[in-house]
């Protein structure tokens, strides 16, 4: 057994290392800085309980973008130093950011033990390799991101931080090999333990889907799927759970080698930037070769996000969720006794809002962050929750899930079919969503991102919103003058919440205008670039007559985007014509 010494090694505080709404995001180039990387990870120790620390399970893993097996070697031996007992580590060093919320809460170690949180090196749907993104984030014991009082202190120690602690002499671990590596060192024995990145997640997924109706979707002549996996983690779990589980061709699989740089794209799963699965299913500019799947998917870096689309057909990230809460108790078994609660961003549309409406459900409206969430959850107030930015999830596990979203459109397709898999045609993705718009009315819904703009003109922007909400009337007087097409607005305001379980408050979560016919604008800042500022601006309109939920969505939002645009100013201040991505 080798034997390892503890180093303390001086350093100073270094700027800029506040966690955002997922961790700290920055430039691979700012991460290799000396110290830079260290200093994040020792305030991190350092603001957690002593007893999650020493003598302590802890999970250290990612999406396997460049850098991460380096940042995996650093930690590990932090961690040795800082007197962790033992850490787990995916196979190569990859774990989808849900499968490290499924193995904090699920897993349990040969000798009994339980992971108390987890390092997840990953920058979400950001680019990734050595000039583009890199990300670490801390989960909890629950498996959920760390609370703002944590994330706050990690801020504070990275201010004032003077040292940190590693064990230099302590030898590279071989990730790629599943198996326990022993250390002996100051305070007793460590343990790295190298494990099967998919075991824990696709047990789970097991006990929560019907895995037998799943199959028999699959093997319909009727039925053809695609998942694309942008080259990201969701590729160490696609061919496990959806060739040898569920019986996909492998075929149906694109892009599912997981890549430092996502094969060079953007593992953003979106309509601009996953090009081939859009192509593929036939909502490219040029028409596919052959036939156009029933069913298609795409996941983001981390595999915590998805994209769903049918045959020519986009679901919005919106609807996905209100549908997947409409149909769950009768299509997935884990929510067969009721569903407690439902959830949404406040950014999201009101789509979910109407079915908790009807259905008689519990509804929360949250600040951006799947924290919110994860408070409703292990309060018992919440089942199934979604973020337009094309997250959704339920309270399996404390994180958005990419591939329990494509799990539960199975689900529900089978469930629509399971009378008629053999038959003439099938019920499909878009039959679902029409019917579910005939039901509950339609939300026209678009989101605008205005990526890396200049951070004091993104703020000037979003200070100009808020002193308009002054006076309603003034703002009326400027919307009838660029549109007479468009109601009035009829309240304004910075949204606020008040966490029900916590009490505790978020204030400046987004900049609102509620319109009379129910119509909504939304501008907000996010915090998931690592430079410069994002504007994401969000445009809603909710149409009951059912008549006319079949305009095309460009048309039906043309009015307010005018609007949206031309009260914001956002071309004079930001410099910009068009936005970077419209989903």
């Amino acid at each position: 057994m080798a034997i390892f010494k503890v180093n303390r090694k001086e350093t100073a505080p270094i700027d800029g290392q506040k966690p955002g709404t997922s961790g700290l995001r920055k430039k691979v180039v700012v991460f290799k800085q000396p110290n830079y990387l260290h200093n994040f990870v020792q305030s991190t120790f350092n603001a957690l309980a002593t007893d999650k620390v020493k003598g302590a399970t802890i999970v250290v893993s990612g999406d396997g973008r460049y850098f991460s097996k380096d940042a995996i070697q650093i930690i590990v031996k932090m961690a040795a130093a800082n007197g962790v007992r033992r850490v787990w580590v995916g196979k190569d060093g990859l774990l989808s950011t849900p499968a490290v919320s499924a193995v904090i809460r699920e897993r349990v170690g040969a000798d009994g033990s339980k992971a108390s949180g987890a390092f997840i090196l990953t920058a979400s749907h950001n680019p990734g390799g050595p000039h583009e993104d890199f990300g670490i984030k801390y989960n909890m014991e629950n498996g959920g991101p760390a609370p703002e009082a944590i994330t706050d202190k990690i801020y504070a120690n990275t201010k004032t931080i003077k040292e940190y602690f590693i064990a230099e002499d302590l030898p590279d671990v071989d990730i790629s090999t599943i198996g326990v590596t022993s250390f002996s060192g100051p305070e007793g024995n460590f343990d790295v333990d190298v494990f099967d990145s998919a075991e824990d997640y696709v047990k789970l997924m097991k006990t929560i889907f019907d895995f037998q109706s799943i199959q028999k979707l699959l093997s319909s002549p009727k039925f053809s799927f695609c998942y694309d996996a942008l080259h990201g983690v969701a590729g160490a779990y696609a061919n496990r759970i959806f060739v040898e589980e569920l019986g996909a061709k492998e075929s149906s699989l694109i892009n599912c080698t997981p890549k430092e740089d996502f094969g060079g794209g953007h593992p953003d799963p979106n309509l601009t930037y996953a090009k081939e699965l859009v192509a593929r299913m036939g909502l490219g500019k040029s028409s596919p070769q052959g036939e156009v799947p029933e069913f298609g998917a795409a996941a983001d870096g981390d595999a915590d996000r998805n994209m769903i689309l049918g045959k020519r057909f986009f679901v919005t990230p919106s609807d996905s969720v209100a549908i997947i809460a409409a149909n769950a108790v009768q299509a997935i078994p884990y929510f067969a006794s009721g569903l407690k609660g439902v959830a949404r961003s406040m950014p999201t549309s009101a789509a979910l809002d109407v079915v908790a409406k009807n259905l008689n459900l519990k509804f929360f409206e949250v600040p951006t962050g799947w924290k919110f969430f994860g408070n409703l959850m292990d309060a018992g107030l919440c089942s199934v929750c979604g973020e337009e930015s094309f997250g959704t999830g339920s309270d399996h596990i404390r994180e958005k899930d990419g591939i329990w979203a494509v799990l539960a459109w199975l689900s529900i397709l089978a469930f629509k079919n399971k009378d008629n898999i053999n038959g003439e045609s099938l019920v499909s993705v878009e039959d679902i969503v029409r019917q579910h718009w005939a039901t509950y009315g339609r939300h026209y819904y678009t989101r605008y991102d205005y990526e890396n703009v200049d951070a004091a003109a993104a703020k000037e922007l979003m200070a100009n919103l808020v002193k308009l909400q002054a006076s309603l009337p003034e703002v009326n007087k400027i919307i009838s003058g660029i549109r007479s097409d468009v109601s009035n607005v009829v309240e304004a305001d910075e949204f606020e919440y008040k966490d029900p379980v916590d009490g505790s408050v978020s204030k400046h979560q987004g900049i609102r205008y509620l319109f009379a016919d129910g119509s909504r604008l939304v501008f907000r800042l996010s915090g998931t670039g690592s430079e410069g500022a994002t504007i994401r601006l969000y445009i809603e309109q909710y149409e009951k007559d059912s008549s006319n939920i079949g305009r095309d969505s460009q048309d039906a939002l043309a009015p307010l985007v005018d609007v949206a645009l031309k009260l914001s100013k956002m071309q004079e201040f930001t410099g910009r014509s068009a936005p970077t991505v419209i989903t």
